[in-house]
């Protein structure tokens, strides 16, 4: 009884003095933070009112806090009453712009995703390309969201943007008109495969109620027939509200098993979320695409089905944002976008494949290998923490080269596939011509297309420094010489890339002869990834060696 009493004392000790250093750190942290408060609000008035020239109290405020912001993740940001707005505008799902999400890859601004069918995306522009100006303005020292806003405008006007894609030395300038710009969750969904026997749902963003729209898209799926397998398309798909991820994972797996949890310094930003609704499409074979461009809410439903060995995963490595951001309200109309919180998928790793140290002296860095963490899924399959969401089925589109840039670029696809329908009578206008990479290749070559590498920059400079060297003639000859022998190797390079030419002129055949939904499942036949998808929902023996080896 003594040595009982003895212990219940201890634990009301242990308490007390847990509660009591709680309770101090508390107090000095308020008192820290009135201190400093104090000192800053001194400083910053006799600035305003002292300093030698005008200042505006406004601008020096506003530069305050974003040097202080800059000392911490990228995605914690100040929103003034302007750009309370502009959000406001771009969270609507209606909008003039050019069809890209922008965010952070280390300290510089990429596309996340080019939405499919709009300006960005019809002009070749990638996931990951690096955005380097717009309308000739530098985005150095911008944030994702104020570089989004710079691409929104007026319908019909003309924006120009300069990117670097990695892999290539020169930067590449685009001009792009805006459309408007209609944002749905579900962008497709139908039967798929030479039974129409598997579902395939296209999810281009976590807005409200994308889960629902799911749940009813797939109940109708299997009501109308044969339903043995599911493809969820999230690439490019940029994220958004976490509770619809959750409740997407939800409709796949049992009840009562964890999702995703986040963790951040206060408890109030600590949740586990666990599935809740009773089993509905739990036994259904499924496989979830990602591809660069899938980020955030999308990269937590990928996680989460592949942890659990509920999905395969095919494509390719996701974006790797795995912060959780949200917006507290300020003075004055404006806001606080803050991390306050990581996503922890159900294996126990992180999606964030970028560290960002809290520390003026040392900056964002990507997790290196010997860094990265191995977990494991349910099954036992080994998985890894530090870049995003790797697919258990790698499948990548083809590299793009300066070839297929200048063509995209420059419209080629489209205005040669608009000249040849416009002498296509309406009953040939359903069927692609066999022979339209051969009438394209005659095409580029009459009009006399070219494109620029950096062996004709080179030979630019050493024409222009010829021109004083004695021997000047002679060189002359050797350089025309040279220049021939470029041209010869830029038409080679057309038949080179044929298959992936011809590809693409199909695709813009499909696009300016047919609409919606029509247009949308010709285009899938032609998915390399798609197509992919279903051999392995064709063969469950293969599908099930991948998810338990």
């Amino acid at each position: 009884m003594k040595h009982a009493r003895k212990i219940l004392t201890g634990l009301i000790l242990a308490a007390f003095l847990f509660t009591s250093a709680a309770f101090v750190y508390q107090s000095d942290l308020f008192f820290q933070i009135k201190k400093n408060l104090t000192i800053f609000s001194d400083v910053y008035k006799e600035v305003a009112i002292q300093y030698v020239d005008e200042v505006s109290p406004k601008t020096l405020m506003e530069r305050s806090i974003h040097a202080m912001l800059e000392t911490l993740d990228p995605y914690t940001v100040f929103i003034d009453e302007g750009e309370q707005r502009q959000m406001e505008i771009l969270s609507s799902g209606s909008y003039g712009g050019i069809g890209i999400d922008a965010g952070y890859r280390g300290d510089q601004i990429v596309i996340i995703a080019p939405l499919e069918g709009y300006p960005a995306q019809r002009a070749g522009l990638r996931p990951g390309d690096i955005i380097k100006e717009i309308n000739g303005v530098s985005v150095e020292g911008l944030t994702p969201e104020e570089v989004q806003q710079l691409t929104v405008g007026d319908i019909g006007t003309e924006i120009e943007i300069k990117i670097r894609r990695p892999g290539f030395d020169q930067d590449m300038d685009f001009t792009l008109t805006r459309e408007r710009i209609e944002v749905k969750n579900i962008r497709y969904a139908a039967k798929v495969g030479e039974d129409q026997n598997f579902g395939y749902i296209q999810l281009v963003r976590f807005g409200h109620g994308a889960a629902e729209e799911i749940r009813q898209t797939l109940i109708e799926m299997r009501d109308s027939g044969s339903f043995e397998g599911l493809i969820l398309d999230l690439r490019n798909n940029p994220g958004g509200l976490l509770n619809e991820a959750v409740d997407l994972v939800d409709k796949f797996i049992e009840p009562g098993v964890t999702i995703v949890e986040t963790r951040g310094r206060l408890q109030s930003h600590n949740s586990t979320l666990v599935s809740q609704e009773p089993a509905m499409f739990d036994e259904l074979p499924m496989v979830v695409l990602i591809n660069n461009g899938s980020a955030s809410a999308s990269e937590v439903v990928a996680g989460a089905l592949q942890d659990l060995d509920r999905a395969l995963v095919m494509g390719e490595r996701s974006f790797g944002k795995g912060l959780v951001q949200t917006v507290r309200p300020l003075s004055y109309n404006t806001s606080l976008k803050i991390t306050v919180s990581k996503y922890y998928i159900p294996s126990g790793r992180s999606i964030q494949s970028i560290e960002y140290l809290h520390s003026d002296s040392e900056n964002d860095r990507i997790v290196p290998d010997s860094l990265r963490r191995a977990f494991k899924t349910k099954n036992g399959r080994v998985v890894y923490d530090g870049q995003g969401i790797e697919p258990d089925v790698e499948v990548s589109d083809q590299p793009s080269s300066l070839l297929d840039l200048a063509l995209q670029k420059n419209n080629r696809y489209f205005f040669y596939v608009n000249d040849k329908l416009a002498n296509t009578s309406d009953s040939e206008r359903n069927t692609i011509p066999a022979d339209l990479f051969d009438d394209f290749t005659t095409y580029l070559i009459e009009d006399d297309f070219t494109f620029e590498t950096p062996v004709d920059q080179h030979l630019s400079a050493i024409e222009t420094n010829i021109r004083n060297f004695s021997q000047e003639r002679s060189a002359r000859e050797n350089l025309e010489e040279l220049n021939a022998l470029l041209r010869d190797y830029k038409i080679s390079q057309i038949f080179e890339n044929e298959e992936s030419i011809e590809k693409k002129l199909k695709l813009e055949w499909i696009s300016q002869t047919m609409e919606d939904d029509e247009r949308i499942k010709a285009i899938l036949e032609l998915d390399e990834l798609v197509n992919a998808a279903q051999d392995f929902l064709d063969n469950p023996y293969q599908y099930r060696t991948e998810l338990r080896p």
